[in-house]
């Protein structure tokens, strides 16, 4: 089978399978199975693939059928520029959550803070960033499940990052004792209504529950994080969350007595971030 054909039955097979950006998909499938980016692809259309390369490109596109989240099959997604190693078992970095690192790493910068918290971290996408963005300060990184903690302990390793450190914690549970205080906590917390996760898309559904069950309302984290984890934040601190549509009036509410509160809204016009100050 040439790689023109190849790609061209990739593609059909997710179109059929109701993938929306089969084109997308299939061409990372493709690169990641058999070394062709797009132009090597076109300019080798009508070479014929090893049987290895072949074989394993149909594999991916059968599990990205199914329903298994493209960036899964990869192992790997991009980060705000960065190269984030990602599988079963943690939360995938989205394109939204690049805006709150953004949003935290200015804060960072113009309050001239020392120490971040980041709270349900996943991935480490946010906190890793802000620590790789700025060097002098210290970023304590908290996750609690085993699978997060494994790619989370993995991606500091290799990006190399020096200025953070991991601990195993819940974020429903006071905070651990003996860290240095933060200036900034940041957080993308789990935050979807238990009730609204069943009719979530299939490769929504593929990721950890406990990575996307915010309670009853969606708000219990934030709750948690009000009472147990908010006392620790310096006077003058600040706190930035990522939350769901619809939701960041109440968790400004719920933060009422803080200093000052603000909403503010992603690239899809969303209420997606929380900006509290202490």
């Amino acid at each position: 089978m040439t790689v023109l054909e190849a790609f061209q039955n990739g593609e059909r097979i997710l179109l059929a399978n109701g993938i929306e950006d089969a084109a997308f998909d299939c061409g990372c499938l493709f690169e990641a199975a058999c070394g062709y980016a797009h132009a090597a692809r076109i300019a080798h259309a009508y070479d014929v693939l090893e049987p290895e390369a072949e074989i394993q490109f149909f594999s991916y596109v059968r599990r990205r059928a199914s329903g298994e989240p493209l960036q899964y099959i990869l192992g790997k997604w991009t980060f705000c520029g960065r190269e984030f190693q990602v599988g079963k078992g943690v939360l995938i970095p989205r394109p939204e959550t690049e805006e709150l690192a953004e949003h935290a790493s200015r804060t960072v910068r113009e309050n001239r803070y020392t120490v971040v918290w980041d709270l349900c971290a996943g991935t480490g996408c946010v906190g890793l960033t802000l620590a790789l963005e700025n060097s002098d300060i210290h970023v304590v990184l908290f996750e609690k499940y085993n699978p997060a903690l494994a790619y989370l302990v993995e991606n500091q390793q290799t990006l190399g990052v020096q200025n953070a450190e991991i601990v195993q914690a819940d974020v429903l549970l006071p905070p651990p004792e003996g860290l240095p205080l933060p200036d900034l906590i940041v957080s993308n917390p789990p935050y979807i209504p238990a009730g609204e996760i069943d009719s979530l898309q299939p490769e929504v559904l593929c990721e950890p529950r406990t990575a996307l069950d915010g309670g009853a309302d969606g708000l219990d984290f934030y709750r948690a994080i009000k009472e147990l984890w908010l006392p620790c934040v310096r006077t003058g601190g600040c706190l930035w969350f990522e939350c769901g549509d619809g939701q960041g009036e109440a968790i400004a509410l719920l933060f009422s007595d803080c200093a000052r509160s603000r909403v503010h809204y992603d690239a899809n016009h969303v209420d997606r971030f929380v900006e509290i100050h202490v």
